[in-house]
């Protein structure tokens, strides 16, 4: 099973398998992993499951659409290159090792 490792608001780390399939923003909500709001319940129409995905990552990540890249114009917290919607990041076993760190504000 993939594992993503989510670096909380307090830098705390919380490694948690997720099984493919399974979106980093479903993941988080299921393991009571708190600064993840999602409100639109990963339907990409709000931007409150914005992550920062760790330099140290080393994961392959799919690029992000054009719908997702405009929703991340609208982002409460700072918009940063490394910005993703985490509702966009579907696991997948080559993306095991993800690390995304939770940001400051979601909305």
């Amino acid at each position: 099973m993939p594992i993503v490792t989510y670096i909380l608001r307090d830098g705390e780390r919380r490694e948690i398998g997720v099984p493919a399939g399974t979106s980093v923003m479903e993941a988080a909500i299921r393991n009571n992993v708190r600064g993840i709001d999602a409100e639109c319940g990963g339907c990409l129409s709000c931007a409150t499951c914005h992550v920062y995905v760790d330099a140290s990552s080393t994961a392959e990540l799919p690029s992000p659409d054009e719908s997702e890249l405009e929703l991340l114009e609208g982002v409460a917290a700072e918009r940063r290159p490394e910005s993703r919607l985490s509702c966009q990041l579907v696991m997948t076993p080559a993306m095991s090792g993800l690390v995304v760190q939770i940001v400051q504000k979601q909305g």
